[in-house]
């Protein structure tokens, strides 16, 4: 809810999803990649209204990555599930499944789906050292 959004125009929403049930069926909302969500504590699926903004797919992503960051404060996991231009089978989209399933509003886009919970394996960080320091370009005029 506090992630910047373009103009302060807020146009994201957040659907929580615990029901064991409903996140069995959003697991399967794209061909592949997100049978994971069946098993996870928790689903947040990542909205907005597109009417209000036309930089809701900017916001969409800075609001899933906070989601994402917060989680990791908390010491849990998350994974981020792409639904946007994803498909659901030959004749639906994945945001169209989901707008149908969840009975959202007919102007709803839907960028991804947060799968949380407690992690079963905790990763190394990446060193200082294996950081990729050649995507970074320093202009000295």
């Amino acid at each position: 809810l506090r992630s910047p959004s373009g103009r302060n125009i807020k146009p994201c929403f957040f659907v929580f999803v615990e029901n064991k049930d409903m996140l069995e069926k959003l697991s399967h909302a794209k061909e592949h990649g997100g049978e994971f969500l069946s098993g996870a504590a928790l689903g947040i699926v990542i909205c907005a209204d597109e009417s209000l903004s036309n930089v809701w797919l900017e916001d969409s992503c800075i609001a899933a990555t906070t989601v994402q960051y917060t989680a990791s404060s908390l010491d849990l996991g998350s994974c981020w599930i792409q639904l946007r231009d994803r498909k659901y089978n030959d004749s639906m989209s994945s945001e169209e499944y989901i707008v149908q399933l969840l009975n959202l509003p007919e102007r709803t886009r839907v960028l991804s789906i947060i799968a949380m919970g407690y992690p079963d394996e905790i990763k190394d960080e990446i060193s200082k050292k294996d950081l990729d320091y050649n995507k970074i370009i320093i202009e000295n005029m």
